[in-house]
C-alpha cells in the first residue's frame, strides 16, 4: 500500500537528526515563552521537593517535572523541525529566484542580440535596395529620358508633341519618386558628408513639409561619426521626428548633436502636447522599444523625458569607447 504525502512526510520528519546549529533558526519570539516554561517548571519542581513531607509527593513532582520537560523537549524539536524545514524552503526559493533570473537574463540577450542583428540586416537590405533603385532603375530611367529627347527632336506633329511632353513630366516624376526612395532607404548625405550634414538636410526638409519651426545646433570641430553610430543615430532622429510630427501637435522643434566630448550626444526637443513615459501605451510603444534597442546595441543610454502640455525631450548618449568595441 502506497504512503500517503502527509504520512511521508511524517517518517521524514521523524528520521530527520537535529543538530544544534538549528536553534539558531528559531526566533526570539519563541525562545522567550520556552524559556519561561522551563524556568517556571524548575522553580515549581525546587519549591515543590522543598515544602514535600512524604516521599510519595516528591516523587510524584519528580515525574511531573520529568514529564514536564520531556514535552519542553518534544515541543522544542518539533519547533527546530519546523524552523529548519522553512529555511529549506526559503533556500530552495532562492535558489529558484537566482536560476530563474538568470535564465530571464540569458533569454533577454538573446532578443536583444537578435533584435540588434534583424535591425543590422534591415539596414543592410536597405542600401542594397537604394543602390539598386539608384543603378539599375536610375539609368533605365535616364536611357527612357534620353530616348523621349531625341523623338521629341525629330517629332513635328503637334498632338504627338504634346502626348511626349507629358511622358516627360511622368518621367521626371518617376525620377524624383527614385531619388526620394533612396534618401528614405539610404541618404547619400550620410555616406558621402556625414552624419551632421544628413541630419541637417533631414530635419530641415521634414520640418518644412509638416510646417514646424526648427532650430538645429551642431558642433562645427566635433569628430566624424563611425558608420555604424552615425545610422542608429539617424534612425533615431528619423523616428523621433516622425512621432514628433504624427503624435505631438507642436510648433517648434530643436536638434542639437554633440560630438566633441567623451561620448556622442544629440537631444531632440518639442513644445507639442507631450505624454507620460511610464504609461503602458508608451511601454509598449515600438517605436520607443526600437529606439533603445538600437542605443543600447551601442552601448549607450537613451532617456525620454515627457509631461502632458509640456512637450518632449529625447536624449541619447553613446560612449565612444563603448561605440568603438562595438563596431569591432
Amino acid at each position: 500500500m502506497a504512503e500517503t504525502p502527509a504520512a511521508d512526510s511524517g517518517v521524514r520528519l521523524r528520521e530527520r537528526q537535529i543538530s544544534w546549529s538549528a536553534l539558531r533558526l528559531l526566533p526570539a519570539r519563541l525562545w522567550i515563552p520556552l524559556c519561561a516554561v522551563l524556568l517556571t517548571t524548575l522553580t515549581l519542581a525546587a519549591l515543590g521537593e522543598w515544602s514535600a513531607q512524604s516521599a510519595l509527593t516528591r516523587l510524584g513532582l519528580f515525574v511531573l517535572t520529568v514529564v514536564t520537560l520531556g514535552l519542553l523537549l518534544l515541543v522544542t524539536r518539533l519547533l527546530l523541525i519546523e524552523a529548519e524545514r522553512q529555511e529549506s524552503l526559503r533556500s530552495a526559493a532562492q535558489q529558484h529566484k537566482r536560476e530563474l533570473d538568470n535564465l530571464v537574463d540569458a533569454r533577454t540577450l538573446e532578443l536583444s542580440a537578435l533584435s540588434t542583428h534583424l535591425q543590422e540586416v534591415a539596414e543592410k537590405e536597405k542600401s542594397e535596395l537604394a543602390r539598386n533603385l539608384h543603378d539599375e532603375l536610375g539609368g533605365l530611367l535616364t536611357a527612357a529620358k534620353m530616348d523621349l529627347s531625341w523623338l521629341q527632336s525629330r517629332v513635328e506633329a503637334p498632338p504627338i508633341h504634346e502626348r511626349l511632353a507629358q511622358l516627360g513630366s511622368v518621367l521626371d516624376e518617376a525620377m524624383d519618386l527614385k531619388r526620394r526612395l533612396v534618401e528614405t532607404l539610404r541618404p547619400s548625405l550620410l555616406d558621402h558628408f556625414g552624419l551632421a550634414t544628413a541630419l541637417r538636410a533631414y530635419v530641415d526638409a521634414a520640418s518644412a513639409k509638416a510646417g514646424l519651426q526648427c532650430e538645429i545646433l551642431m558642433a562645427e570641430d566635433g569628430e566624424p561619426i563611425p558608420r555604424d553610430v552615425a545610422i542608429a543615430l539617424f534612425r533615431i532622429v528619423q523616428e523621433g521626428l516622425a512621432n514628433i510630427v504624427r503624435h505631438a501637435e507642436a510648433r517648434h522643434v530643436r536638434l542639437q548633436l554633440m560630438s566633441d566630448g567623451p561620448a556622442y550626444a544629440f537631444t531632440l526637443s518639442d513644445d507639442g502636447r507631450g505624454f507620460d513615459p511610464q504609461s503602458p501605451q508608451a511601454r509598449r510603444s515600438h517605436g520607443i522599444m526600437g529606439m533603445r534597442q538600437r542605443v543600447r546595441a551601442l552601448g549607450g543610454e537613451l532617456t525620454l523625458e515627457s509631461n502632458p502640455g509640456r512637450g518632449t525631450t529625447l536624449r541619447v548618449q553613446v560612449p565612444k569607447a563603448a561605440a568603438a568595441r562595438q563596431a569591432q
